[in-house]
């Protein structure tokens, strides 16, 4: 191998090429195994795969580390990485343990670890880097660094749940909310929650909703009310009714009854509809503008960072109000006709009338088969006098058609739909000004 020597921080995020020089993933994570005199043994890497999947790569099929690249032999097990008794994963639960010096000087924290090559396809636990306690006298002021070998430190028995939660969110902070809900998923559930404890209201709200439902529920549970209420504020409101549809009611509506009274509203509203309908499906947080809007406005909205892709792929142009319900719907400006014309060029001369709107109660089926029939990635959904209510969005539909364990599912074989989501009273809706809430976006 390349490298005699390499500290694990340094493995996270590497990519991992095949022979030939493919790119087949990324380090997530350093597999180990305790012994009893001897350091830990690497066992493994754990991999991310395309598909956000993680598997197991054994150090074995390892032939290269060094510059930020690890080489395999090409031969890696798809199957998804499930962790066994005895195992440690460095970066989750060995870096942040508390360890104490054999030669009396004191304690110290593991920040990091290398891992040594001790022979062919053989590798251990070497060097830890440790810092020591902030002195007394200086509250404010770090630790001291120490390096050490395995064999002169100890493990505290308190020490073993790894690293503070705090330093597990300061590893996710780049990540995807989709990659942030499987890493999550990956933790113990005791761990899990920790995590949770600590997530901003956005980023929790964003993991969940790349969750399978049972997950949410499990996590959602756990949090005392007031924090349930603030993260289902950050949800997407038909994310936040499909999550309430799936509590027990007395909570539910507890829950309805701490949000931001507009936030609720919208999730009262999506909760009056069957899941199986255009109305159980449909965001409510469309991009809606007048007619007199110009293509430069529109883009400006269609750029955020934050706006999913299929909510931007189009803008909705009605009369006023323009929140719904709003006033008469006119029609849609996908972004790529925008594209073509200048920008003061008024939006309301590019309407896309081909596109029929569907209403609430259309059903599942046939919202799929007009996404798929006119190669659509959103459909506008209006009430009975043609005032906009919402949009229905191909992720959305997808959502609804995949089975329920889709993001874990090893197999294709389709189940069922989702159960049709209990509905809470319904309440009325009136035209509203604006809104506080935040933009749409193994072995």
């Amino acid at each position: 191998m390349s490298a005699a020597k390499v500290f694990v921080a340094r493995l996270s995020g590497c990519s991992v090429f095949d022979p030939a020089g493919d790119k087949v993933g990324k380090v997530r994570d350093v597999l180990v195994v305790y012994r009893r005199t001897d350091a830990p043994r690497v066992v493994g890497l754990v991999v991310e795969v395309p598909g956000r999947r993680r598997v197991f790569l054994s150090i074995g099929r390892v032939t290269s580390i060094g510059s930020g690249q690890i080489i395999t032999t090409g031969l890696i097990n798809l199957r998804r990485f499930e962790q066994r008794g005895g195992e440690v994963r460095v970066l989750a639960e060995m870096i942040g343990r508390r360890v104490s010096m054999r030669d009396g000087s004191g304690e110290a924290t593991i920040e990091d670890v290398a891992i040594e090559e001790s022979g062919p396809g053989e590798w251990a636990v070497g060097q830890l880097f440790l810092r020591r306690p902030r002195p007394a006298a200086a509250p404010f002021a770090k630790g001291g660094t120490v390096f050490a070998r395995w064999v002169d430190v100890t493990e505290r028995a308190s020490g073993v749940t790894g690293q503070s939660a705090e330093q597990l969110i300061a590893q996710y902070t780049d990540l995807l909310p989709a990659d942030l809900a499987s890493t999550l998923l990956e933790l113990s559930e005791e761990r899990r929650m920790e995590v949770a404890e600590e997530l901003p209201d956005d980023r929790l709200a964003d993991a969940l909703e790349e969750m399978p439902e049972s997950d949410q529920v499990r996590i959602l549970s756990q949090l005392d009310d007031d924090r349930a209420a603030d993260v289902l504020d950050n949800m997407e409101p038909d994310d936040a009714a499909d999550l309430i549809a799936q509590l027990p009611t007395t909570r539910g509506e507890h829950l309805l009854e701490l949000m931001d009274p507009q936030e609720a509203e919208d999730v009262r509203f999506l909760l009056s509809y069957d899941a199986d309908t255009a109305g159980g499906l449909m965001t409510t947080e469309p991009i809606i503008v007048s007619a007199d809007a110009t293509v430069a406005e529109g883009l400006a909205l269609i750029r955020r960072h934050e706006l999913a892709p299929a909510i931007g792929a189009a803008i909705c142009v009605t009369l006023p109000p323009y929140e719904p319900p709003t006033g008469r719907y006119l029609g849609m400006v996908h972004f790529q006709r925008m594209l073509r014309y200048p920008p003061h060029e008024r939006l309301g001369t590019l309407l896309d009338q081909s596109i029929e709107p569907v209403t609430p109660d259309t059903s599942a089926a046939e919202v799929s088969r007009r996404l798929a029939s006119y190669d659509l990635v959103s459909l506008p959904v209006v009430d009975e006098t043609r005032r906009l209510v919402g949009l229905v969005t191909i992720d959305d539909v997808l959502d609804y058609l995949l089975p329920d364990d889709w993001r874990s599912a090893e197999h294709d074989a389709p189940l069922p739909p989702r159960a049709r989501r209990r509905s809470p009273a319904p309440v009325p809706r009136a035209g509203r000004g604006s809104s506080s809430r935040r933009p749409a976006d193994g072995r």
